[in-house]
């Protein structure tokens, strides 16, 4: 069956092309240089974006990496919920996509059986730090929506599987702790919720694919801790997500 996002039904295609939308460099470098993936020159999305995009075939796959690009002047990667769905929006409209992966770095919840390394693949995105205490504005102020359904793909690769929640802080308040243990979060980041609403006005299906560095829900890691925590993460999601798009390539939405 089609999957359903925000309500509406997805057409069962079969997947030959997908955009991976990464916030950071270091997160997206070691991906562009294992598939060989080359800067698109001339760029498919032209300035004052800040976004970068890299295209090549893997194997029976069209693969497109965008990555937000750097802050003009402060020099450091553009996190956060505004690059994440303006680069997606310019990329999807760039390459129009069969499925979008928001790839990259996360906390994870104990609670939700998450730890140091671990894999999660979404099963839906909201925002906890978007609060609106307005009739209907709550509602989308969470921005509750579901991700691709990839239940074959989770088993053959053993991964884990929970809510991302995305926000503008890396750290958090109660209220926003409040918010994702009401919605059972597994993993907190900063850009899936407004990738899914990029892809949502193009009626793309996402998948989030997201590495675990620290528990939310437990004592915080010391400077050394984190960066240690940092390296295994980015292994695991670099050992992943070439996994992740050969089992993709190919397949109908319906077969995932």
């Amino acid at each position: 069956m089609p999957n359903n996002v925000q309500g509406r039904k997805m057409d069962d295609k079969t997947v030959q092309s997908v955009l991976i939308v990464f916030a950071m460099q270091a997160e997206a470098q070691p991906l562009i240089q294992a598939l060989g993936l080359e800067k698109d020159e001339p760029p498919k999305i032209i300035g004052p974006a800040p976004c970068v995009t890299f295209s090549s075939q893997h194997e029976d796959l069209q693969v497109h990496v965008v990555w937000n690009g750097k802050d003009e002047e402060t020099g450091v990667d553009n996190v956060g919920t505004v690059p994440a769905s303006l680069s997606t929006y310019l990329a999807v409209l760039a390459f129009k996509p069969d499925v979008v992966i928001s790839a990259g770095t996360a906390g994870g919840f104990r609670a939700q059986g998450a730890a140091i390394g671990d894999v999660f693949l979404g099963t839906a995105v909201i925002n906890h730090d978007r609060r609106i205490p307005l009739p209907s504005f709550d509602k989308y102020g969470i921005g509750y929506s579901l991700c691709l359904a990839t239940p074959r793909l989770q088993a053959e690769l053993g991964l884990k599987q929970g809510v991302v929640s995305s926000g503008n802080s890396l750290d958090y308040t109660d209220k926003c702790m409040e918010i994702m243990g009401q919605h059972q979060v597994a993993v907190k980041e900063m850009e899936a919720a407004a990738i899914a609403w990029a892809c949502n006005l193009y009626h793309v299906p996402l998948m989030c694919v997201k590495a675990v560095t620290d528990i939310v829900d437990g004592d915080r890691p010391t400077s050394e801790e984190f960066l240690e925590n940092l390296h295994a993460a980015a292994a695991a999601l670099q050992n992943t997500l070439p996994r992740v798009l050969g089992r993709l390539a190919g397949r109908k939405l319906s077969e995932l």
